[in-house]
């Protein structure tokens, strides 16, 4: 029979659907396949077949006792050969794989009807209807056809989209005798079809599975177990990689710590060490500066047995810090002072209390006490600097 476009009021379900909004989009599913679809159109032919992503199917098409056999890849479609058909004698489970090759044996096959056994109408509706394009359209049996739902085995497909956002939708039904017997005279084979489509005049398809969800077949791929064996080793691989690269990372970061916390605790020590040092230092210079600006001993005993009489006996001689303490016997007591002043290595000399007379000696007991003439004491200046910067 063939298409017909007919123009219908909106039903129920497509009013709800409207309103609910065309502001739905397809799902992540339907964004996935359009991606991988569209990154395979970009390989050569030969790689797409590797990779599976070539879309191939093998069609058969039953024309009385002759089974023709037609591979589909794209859009192309390209005659294998024709068998002749006895499903009565088709005792072999699969009877087809011993006369393709193996790559060819194990594409989908679909069943393909002339268009003129089905019966196909074009609807408007909107774009929300997309997701769920079958079940909406499976409402429109019964009014777009002269079957009902129960009788026919359908499918839809979107033929195009309008620049108002809805779509054109195409619903495409056989009878469900027709179509049943035509599976029953593939013998064998029946239960190894995946889908059931139509096919114009040209041999193209339409893009439609006519068997329901429950009859549609399923191909495993062999390798699909491999695969994911393989993805999992992959992943493992990866995890384990990243996981060991982490435990460097980590390893040298420690490796790194503990070496600057070593570094540090030496760093501390040299400072340590370089600031006694430098303390020792300071002080060596400080007590060199001091002893070399203070008159040493010897030279105040040199100074005082020069300047003192010789009737002058001496009882006690003290060099506390920077005075000098006098204790002695003298006949010229009262003259002792003046004797004693002038000296670069003192300062200020002068009698403490009164002269004593001492009846053993017949000399003058005196306490004379001075300042020992001591130089500026430099500040050291490099050492401080030195301190400031360990």
């Amino acid at each position: 029979m063939p298409a017909a476009e007919s123009t219908v009021p909106e039903h129920p379900i497509r009013q709800r659907l409207g309103r609910a909004g065309g502001r739905l989009r397809p799902g992540f599913a339907g964004f996935w396949s359009w991606w991988t679809h569209a990154l395979a159109t970009w390989l050569p032919l030969r790689m797409r077949e590797l990779l599976g992503l070539a879309r191939e199917r093998l069609l058969l098409q039953l024309e009385g006792d002759t089974l023709r056999l037609a591979l589909e890849r794209g859009a192309q479609v390209r005659e294998l050969g024709q068998l002749p058909w006895n499903p009565v004698d088709d005792t072999a489970v699969d009877p087809l794989a011993p006369l393709l090759a193996q790559r060819i044996a194990e594409l989908p096959r679909w069943l393909v009807l002339p268009a003129s056994v089905g019966l196909r109408r074009t609807l408007v509706l909107p774009a929300a209807a997309i997701e769920r394009l079958r079940e909406v359209l499976a409402f429109e049996i019964d009014r777009q056809t002269p079957f009902a739902a129960a009788d026919v085995h359908y499918d839809a497909r979107v033929t195009g989209r309008r620049a108002d956002g809805q779509v054109e939708a195409e619903l495409a039904v056989v009878p469900r005798g027709l179509l049943d017997a035509r599976l029953a005279a593939l013998g064998a084979i029946a239960g190894t079809v995946a889908g059931v489509d139509l096919a114009g005049p040209d041999g193209r398809t339409f893009g439609l599975n006519l068997l329901s969800g429950l009859q549609r077949q399923r191909r495993v791929d062999p390798w699909r177990g491999w695969n994911l064996a393989l993805v999992a080793v992959a992943a493992i691989a990866l995890a384990a990689g990243l996981w060991q690269v982490l435990a460097n990372r980590t390893g040298a970061t420690d490796a790194f710590e503990r070496g600057v916390a070593q570094r540090a605790v030496k760093a501390r020590l040299v400072s340590a060490e370089k600031k006694q040092l430098l303390d020792l230092v300071e002080g060596m210079s400080f007590l060199h500066s001091v002893r070399a600006g203070r008159p040493t001993t010897v030279e105040v005993l040199d100074e005082l047995a020069r300047r003192l009489p010789d009737s002058t006996y001496l009882e006690k001689l003290s060099i506390e810090d920077d005075r000098i303490l006098l204790i002695g016997l003298s006949n010229e007591a009262s003259s002792l002072v003046r004797r004693l002043e002038g000296s670069p290595l003192w300062r200020s000399p002068a009698l403490t209390g009164a002269l004593q007379p001492d009846t053993r000696s017949g000399r003058d007991r005196f306490t004379l006490m001075a300042e020992l003439a001591i130089s500026a004491r430099p500040e050291p200046e490099e050492a401080p600097r030195a301190r400031s910067n360990p």
